[in-house]
């Protein structure tokens, strides 16, 4: 991975081929779930905001990292319950498939929890 990013094209184009192909993946369905979300690079990785954060994600070696914040990963706890965790992380295998299905539903979950905060 290349240092400092400028736009989330040039942070897929930092990974190999396979990675950005996850990666492409993963941003598609964020923006399917979120499609009016601001996309940024924020602490150095894809960001999606609308009325605040709704999540980030990164590529590393082994894994694919979402940051969902802890509420977004303490709602989808069953689901997540098989993968690595930390507070407000989730690490996704590269080399098992991608549950795009389960990031869209924490992005949707995501987003209703941020507009509900805007209309308070």
């Amino acid at each position: 991975m290349q240092n400092k990013p400028l736009n989330v094209d040039d942070y897929i184009l930092g990974f190999s081929p396979e990675v950005q192909n996850i990666l492409k993946q993963i941003r598609k369905t964020i923006k399917t779930a979120a499609p009016k979300a601001e996309e940024v690079i924020s602490y150095g990785m894809p960001a999606y905001r609308q009325n605040g954060i709704l999540v980030y994600f990164a590529a590393f070696k082994n894994h694919i990292g979402l940051y969902a914040t802890p509420s977004g990963h303490s709602a989808f706890a069953k689901a997540l319950s098989k993968y690595k965790q930390g507070k407000g992380s989730v690490q996704f295998p590269l080399d098992e498939a991608m549950p795009l299905n389960l990031i869209s539903r924490i992005v949707k979950f995501r987003l209703k929890e941020n507009n509900s905060k805007k209309v308070k």
